[in-house]
């Protein structure tokens, strides 16, 4: 069937949608093909096709070549196909052009739906093919719409959702301001790609740094590992292949323009950047920075660290509500027991009077225990007997008798911290039922001002009371005060 100017139409419709031509050809003969099938029944064998030369499509039945027909309908005879091929013979298939006259209305109808939805199909192709590689980069939208919770974002060619659990708390958006997020993942779904943002991974933050920082992009610098609780605080580990180039200024920047820029983009995060370390004691000193470390007892088996600070650092380690030490047992991968220096002084005592179970044993071989990573009476009433016995002056009888001095100082030390919790307890119950009794209770007369009034001449001798001053003494008295 040829139709006026359609081989135009279909370079035009390639151009404008930006799809391959076959595409838009294959749609064509798949109307074609269909509406002869409405027209001559679903049992034929037909076949479309595109003459680009003559910019007509064509429909073509096939036939079996035979001596004598039966089946008019999937047979002709060999005099009847050399009409269409001069070289056919017995056996072949051949295709019988059929008359497309016709088919204007029907092959309109059924190319318009079919043209439509092969073009759908190929934007929404196109459109994951070209985000499918961008998996992983941070990317420009304007926030559109909400719905239901999610911020529906125009990347352009297409739109993307940012789940609610995907923003970081406190972020505010509104339509059509600029927003910059984390690709998180791209799926193909029958109603086209689905493109999934974050602004709350760790891989938002490290990407940042990436883009703001040229050395990590030569890979001079590199972010070993990485931390982040989202729209709070966030902590990096950086490492440089350089020794001439210091990872921790790289990322900071002259005047610490490159940080900013990142803190910037995450509406005030605070970020902490470390340096790496092999050494895993030096490298959780530095995560904890800047509260000041005294001591290190690392426990290798359980990947497991004792820190001792300052009692005045105690706080400064935890950070608020733990947030400090949250975030470096994220970094550095080690279970982190901050202790203050009091604290392990007390431990300490226990432990020496548990070792004194052996004459001759005490404060020293409390010392050597707490290094050896034994930093409780339960560590110590439950460690293996050869750790003792390696001791100077300890032997198989001493190692069991301390374990077993050991196990009872820890059943009355919990029973002491037992009993200064409920004494606390009880006393701040005290405090609680005072203040809300005193909130309760009506206001007390002011006998302040009576008890602070001079008494009249005879009351204080216990003498019948003045008399009452004048009129003329009550007028004088008046103008005075005016």
């Amino acid at each position: 069937m040829q139709l006026p100017g359609l081989k135009r139409e279909i370079d035009q419709i390639a151009k404008d949608k930006g799809i391959d031509r076959k595409l838009i050809v294959e749609a064509l003969e798949e109307a074609m093909k269909q509406a002869a099938r409405r027209k001559y029944g679903q049992e034929k064998e037909l076949e479309a096709r595109f003459n680009d030369e003559l910019g007509e499509i064509e429909l073509f039945e096939f036939k079996t070549v035979v001596a004598e027909v039966h089946d008019p309908e999937s047979e002709i005879t060999v005099d009847r196909a050399h009409e269409f091929d001069p070289e056919a013979e017995e056996g072949d298939e051949i295709g019988v052009k059929l008359n497309t006259e016709g088919f204007g209305r029907i092959l309109a109808q059924t190319a318009k739906q079919v043209i439509i939805q092969r073009v759908r199909d190929a934007e929404r192709e196109i459109v994951f093919n070209e985000y499918k590689d961008r998996k992983g980069e941070v990317v420009n939208g304007i926030v559109r719409r909400f719905e239901k919770g999610s911020l529906i974002v125009d990347l352009g060619r297409a739109e993307a959702v940012l789940p609610g659990k995907e923003q970081v708390p406190r972020e505010n958006y509104r339509p059509g301001e600029r927003i910059r997020a984390y690709v998180l993942d791209v799926s193909s779904a029958t109603k086209g790609p689905q493109i999934l943002l974050s602004r709350a991974c760790i891989e938002m933050l490290t990407k940042l740094f990436e883009q703001e920082v040229p050395e990590m992009y030569e890979g001079i610098v590199t972010i070993e590992s990485a931390a982040r609780e989202p729209g709070g605080r966030s902590k990096i580990a950086v490492a440089s292949r350089d020794s001439d180039v210091d990872p921790v200024g790289a990322c900071v920047g002259m005047k610490g323009s490159r940080v900013q820029a990142v803190v910037q983009e995450l509406r005030g995060e605070r970020i902490d950047i470390v340096p790496y370390s092999l050494d895993p004691a030096r490298y959780v000193c530095s995560a904890l920075s800047p509260a000041a470390v005294s001591k290190v007892i690392i426990d290798e088996a359980e990947k497991s660290m004792d820190v001792i600070v300052p009692d005045d650092q105690l706080s400064l380690a935890i950070g608020r509500r733990g947030q400090n030490v949250r975030l470096d047992v994220q970094l550095t991968g080690w279970r982190i027991d901050i202790k203050s220096e009091s604290k392990m002084r007390e431990v300490a005592q226990w432990l020496a009077e548990a070792a004194s179970a052996v004459d001759g044993c005490g404060e020293p071989e409390a010392e050597i225990l707490l290094q050896q990573g034994i930093a409780s009476l339960e560590d110590l009433a439950g460690c293996q007997p050869e750790l003792l016995t390696q001791l100077p002056g300890i032997d198989e009888d001493g190692a069991g008798r301390i374990k077993a001095r050991a196990a009872e100082l820890a059943v009355q030390k919990a029973e002491e911290e037992a009993r200064a919790a409920q004494e606390a307890a009880a006393r701040e119950a005290e405090e609680a039922a005072a203040a809300a009794a005193a909130a309760a209770a009506p206001p007390a007369e002011d006998e302040a001002a009576t008890e602070g009034t001079p008494l009249a001449e005879g009351e204080a001798s216990g003498d019948a009371p003045a008399a009452e001053a004048t009129p003329e003494a009550a007028a004088a008295s008046a103008e005075d005060k005016a």
